[in-house]
């Protein structure tokens, strides 16, 4: 066969042309584990490097097969029991990989349900939670941490008849990253990660880069740029008392200062308290519907305990919502030791709640106020708290512009600065 210079050209270019192609398939539907390899084109995802954490029950050696599996055996006896371990998700190729799926099983099959009385937890080595398209990019690694235990908070009726012998098997398949790929959300600081980082990092309790009192600003539109402050973070066993409020437990963010002002009420009336007033109706609407979407996806429901007026047969009021305003004890220590008179006599419930960490780390109490103060626009501004007068029927209590407390008519023009729950 005769092969003229133009059909030499013609040659070449289906050679190259296929070549590319080959790589373009690769580089656009890559979806394996382990190592392959064309031309200047290296995938190299793979795991090593388990390290067990001191305390763990014995248990089989970790084993990784199929290059992103990792399978063990434990036997957990007794609540308390747990087995944690970390292992290297090292990209050691040169394309950007990405995660595709996870899947875990127990005793041979994928974990839908945990019993009871286990708990099992996949994060990065920082509590991060692991997310399908989460970017592994070349030439780094990631540190994945699981954690299998046997869980202390249980009845007697959900422990299991027998010690029990759990095999256990973890996988990661990647894929080649896409426009889809998200970075990694490691917790640095609060003031400088994403609302969707800092919400990931609550939920998976990974939160010691935040401290109480760090603050982030936020942009709320038209209602302009604000400041949050971490204004809790511990829950003490009395926020498992029956009736207690669970607004001064977990993790509590609160506005450090007036976003706005508004009335408690148009008409000049605590009756209902809390729960009737228009405050709540505009903060649980027009505040709530003004925070970035990404921070609105971690506020939860919280128990809302708050306290009434004088109207006959009012007692406290419990509500459910997204965005509230403080109470009295929750900003102040009650110090003048007399039960006739100050917060614990005002607020009937004083009892049902506690002070907010940030306020008890300043020393804020009935006698020691500059720590309650917040700012609008420069100044020194009052700020509404959920308080009603129990010794009247048109007053709620509000902080003045010095930190101390004031009862206020309720269709009064007051500063606005709720607080609420990530979880």
């Amino acid at each position: 066969m005769i092969i003229d210079k133009d059909n030499i050209k013609i040659l070449l270019f289906i050679l190259i042309l296929g070549l590319g192609l080959g790589y373009a398939y690769i580089n656009s539907d890559l979806n394996i584990n382990g190592t392959a390899q064309i031309n200047s084109a290296n995938w190299d995802v793979h795991w090593a490097n388990i390290q067990v954490k001191n305390g763990s029950v014995s248990a089989s050696t970790p084993t990784i097969s199929n290059q992103t599996t990792v399978n063990y055996s434990v036997t957990l006896n007794t609540p308390g029991d747990y087995y944690e371990f970390t292992v290297d998700a090292i990209n050691g190729g040169n394309i950007d990989a990405m995660i595709d799926t996870i899947d875990s099983k127990l005793n041979g099959a994928t974990i839908t349900v945990l019993p009871d009385y286990l708990n099992y937890i996949v994060t990065y080595s920082d509590g991060a939670i692991l997310q399908p398209n989460h970017q592994l990019l070349h030439n780094t690694t990631e540190k994945y941490k699981i954690r299998i235990e046997y869980r202390t908070d249980i009845s007697a009726s959900q422990l299991p008849a027998t010690n029990q012998t759990l095999t256990l098997q973890f996988t990661v398949t990647y894929r080649q990253a896409t426009e889809d790929a998200v970075a990694v959300p490691h917790p640095v600081s609060f003031a400088d990660d994403s609302w969707s980082t800092i919400v990931a990092a609550i939920q998976s309790g990974n939160t010691s880069n935040y401290d109480v009192g760090d603050t982030k600003t936020v942009d709320m539109g038209t209602l302009g740029t604000h400041t949050i402050r971490i204004a809790n973070k511990s829950t003490p066993s009395e926020c498992s008392t029956t009736g207690f409020s669970q607004t001064a437990c977990g993790f509590v963010l609160e506005f450090a200062d007036a976003i706005t002002t508004h009335n408690m009420n148009f008409t000049n009336t605590n009756v209902g308290g809390w729960p009737a007033s228009e405050m709540r109706t505009y903060v649980n609407s027009d505040i709530y519907n003004a925070l970035p979407s990404e921070l609105k996806d971690g506020i939860i429901n919280t128990s809302v305990v708050s306290g009434h007026g004088s109207t006959s047969g009012e007692t406290n009021f419990t509500s459910t919502d997204k965005l509230y305003l403080l109470s009295g004890h929750e900003v102040w220590q009650d110090v003048d030791g007399n039960t006739n008179s100050g917060i614990d006599y005002y607020d009937t419930t004083y009892n049902n709640t506690r002070q907010l960490d940030y306020y008890s780390s300043q020393n804020v109490t009935t006698s020691n106020y500059a720590g309650a103060i917040k700012r609008r626009n420069g100044s020194n501004s009052s700020w509404w708290l959920r308080w009603a007068n129990y010794n009247s029927t048109k007053y709620f209590f509000i902080v003045q512009y010095y930190g101390d407390n004031f009862s206020y008519n309720a269709n009064s023009a007051g500063g606005v600065s709720p607080a609420f729950r990530i979880g």
